[in-house]
């Protein structure tokens, strides 16, 4: 057994979560869940296949070890180790700062939970469906415990997606591989001890954030493999005197987080329209709005950005530079804002030069300011005012109650594009229906088999 037994009943809080995970039925979810899991896969390749040849990713790749029947890198011909390749799609998954997101936790689960499970699945054969139900299993425990975990003041120091995402990884590939209660409820333990992720790169200019869905999928692995080898951990991680709430959050750990009490998380998660950080977005939506207002971009005096406390405080966000690289740029709610404004669009080219005098100008008379009204209506919805003033006294004023999520129409069209470019028009049409019919497959290693760069020909078949 884990080591440490308290809570209601004697229970731990790391068991309680097991157990309610475990006993999840993989034909409980309905068909709107089953579709949100699929274009959150499909994003998330998206992202993988389109930032396969950024610099991180590129380092990524370069430090898996390759072994014969290992693990799928997606778009090489390499295989790895179960935990370096999901170190390297992670990483790559993560490469264009487009990753989906849970608002509520801060996090982006899908990014570490797709990499664990796609991994997983090529070392032991899933059913479709299971790999369905884990990644929803994934997304609602590691969203339960961000929710509970997590404040503005604590999201400036650590990242969100670094310490929580292991957990729900965990889980989820603890519910995949069908480990006992008892090994479950030590590898979530075992994960929490890995849990890491410091918010120093959008100051210092550092690209150690991309590495950090990285690390905390192959930790993920790391703590189920150990976990299936016997090891033992200590249940009380979540609520004990020295565990993760009372190390992080400085508190106890509530004793209410519970799994799929309602809706399930995953249907909370959205998919970002832009390559820019979660809190940059509805401002650049607002942006683009007054832009197509707008003469030109020479005309304005003054930019007023009204956000939620969470996104004027989140690390970068509010930065005005200097701007050393892109990824500080893609943080700055200031940068996003004055990208749209000069340039009439919102796209990744947005970022291709950060030195744009136009961009720069414009981001010197911009203020971002906290809203009370829009900090008392976050998490659940994510709104943003902008506001422009023109050198001739009007004011083109647009706000957002919430972001526009990308559409699963979108997601596909960008999917196609991505993987078409890597692997080839006809087999990214095949990867998108085998995603499609995920839930019939009675083994989902062709999905993963399906990303790799020019497979050997006697390559796995879609199976029902």
């Amino acid at each position: 057994m884990t080591i440490g037994s308290t809570g209601p009943g004697g229970v731990s809080l790391a068991r309680a979560l097991t157990r309610a995970a475990l006993a999840v039925d993989p034909g409980r979810f309905d068909a709107e869940v089953i579709a949100k899991a699929k274009i959150c896969l499909l994003d998330f390749l998206s992202c993988a296949f389109e930032a396969r040849n950024h610099p991180w990713s590129r380092q990524a790749i370069g430090i898996a070890r390759e072994v014969r029947d290992g693990a799928t890198v997606i778009g090489t011909r390499t295989h790895a180790s179960p935990g370096d390749a999901a170190f390297a799609n992670a990483t790559m998954g993560h490469g264009l700062v487009r990753e989906d997101m849970h608002a509520a936790s801060i996090c982006h689960h899908g990014v570490v939970i797709w990499p664990t499970l796609l991994a997983l699945s090529e070392r032991t054969p899933l059913s479709g469906a299971k790999l369905l139900a884990a990644a929803i299993v994934g997304y609602e425990a590691g969203a339960q415990i961000g929710r509970a975990l997590f404040t503005a003041d604590l999201a400036r120091l650590y990242r969100p997606t670094g310490l929580v995402t292991p957990l729900g990884a965990a889980l989820a590939g603890s519910y995949a591989l069908g480990l006992a209660e008892d090994a479950a409820t030590s590898a979530i333990a075992i994960a929490a001890n890995t849990s890491s992720g410091l918010n120093e790169w959008p100051r210092a200019g550092g690209s150690e954030m991309y590495f950090h869905p990285g690390f905390a999928a192959r930790n993920a692995i790391a703590a189920i493999e150990l976990a299936e080898a016997g090891a033992l951990a200590s249940e009380t991680i979540l609520e004990g005197e020295a565990g993760l709430f009372a190390a992080f959050r400085r508190r106890p750990a509530p004793d209410d987080i519970r799994l799929f009490t309602g809706e399930p998380e995953i249907m909370a998660v959205y998919n970002k329209p832009a390559p820019a950080c979660n809190f940059a977005q509805t401002a650049a939506q607002a942006a683009l709005r007054a832009a197509r207002e707008l003469g030109s971009s020479d005309d304005i005096a003054t930019v007023a950005i009204r956000v939620p406390e969470a996104a004027a405080r989140y690390p970068g966000c509010d930065s005005k530079g200097p701007f050393h690289n892109a990824l500080q740029a893609k943080m700055s709610i200031p940068f996003s804002v004055a990208a749209v404004l000069a340039r009439g669009a919102l796209e990744e080219d947005n970022y291709a030069d950060i030195d744009d005098p136009r961009i720069l100008r414009l981001v010197e008379r911009t203020e971002l300011q906290s809203a009370s009204d829009l900090t008392a209506a976050f998490p659940a919805n994510q709104g943003a005012e902008v506001l422009v003033g023109l050198h001739n006294g009007t004011t083109i004023h647009q706000r957002l109650e919430n972001v526009i999520a990308a559409t699963p129409e979108q997601i596909r069209a960008r999917f196609r594009q991505a993987a078409s470019d890597v692997i080839g028009e006809k087999r990214a049409l095949l990867l998108e229906e085998l995603v499609d019919n995920c839930a019939t497959l009675s083994d989902a290693r062709v999905i993963a088999a399906q990303c790799r760069l020019e497979p050997a020909e006697q390559r796995l078949r879609p199976a029902s």
